[in-house]
């Protein structure tokens, strides 16, 4: 009985499957057009941003604080998730365990919604800044405005750019707000093999 039970599930779960995967897919139609529609600019930017998925590493420097963090590595961990319908993002410092409790490690996460790239941020500061995103004509360049924010807005990162230099190399210019003052933070970053 229990692996009658088991193949009744098991079987109930490749129905789904295959159920979903067929409502993904058209039927062809002789009235309809084959031809796929257009991407618009929202997923031209984000299938660019999704090319960057990968492990990266570099220095950061940060323009107001010269001598902090010159140098110090950081390690980047970009996936695709969701269907290929999000981005993660995860940064921390290169060589320093995944733990939330002692080090930095904010998690951004990237998607369409609707008309726009959207790039919501979890902060260590604690808030969840929400920035919409546009991408540079010649498509090397992706850049985020603030949009609004959950929580408070004393501490929180306010702008962001992604730019792709080729395949293996691309640099992120963060903007973080101490109050009301800007902090500039520069990473250049290498695909880790």
């Amino acid at each position: 009985m229990h692996s009658l039970r088991s193949m009744l599930s098991v079987a109930l779960i490749a129905l789904s499957t295959v159920a979903f995967a067929q409502s993904q897919t058209q039927n062809p139609d002789p009235h309809m057009s084959s031809t796929a529609p257009a991407l618009s600019e929202a997923q031209k930017a984000f299938a660019t941003m999704k090319s960057l998925a990968g492990e990266w590493e570099g220095p950061a420097t940060v323009a107001e604080m010269p001598g902090m963090s010159d140098g110090k590595p950081l390690h980047i961990s970009m996936r695709v998730t969701s269907r290929g319908n999000a981005l993660v993002h995860e940064l921390q410092e290169a060589g320093t365990p995944l733990d939330a409790t002692k080090y930095d490690h904010p998690v951004t996460m990237l998607y369409v919604d609707g008309d726009q790239l959207t790039l919501i941020h979890y902060c260590d500061a604690g808030n969840r800044p929400r920035m919409t995103g546009t991408m540079s004509p010649d498509g090397k360049r992706v850049e985020f405005e603030f949009k609004d924010i959950s929580g408070s807005m004393d501490y929180h990162m306010h702008h962001s750019v992604f730019t792709i230099i080729d395949a293996n190399h691309h640099t992120e210019d963060w903007t973080f707000m101490m109050k009301d003052k800007p902090i500039h933070a520069h990473m250049d970053l290498q695909r880790a093999k």
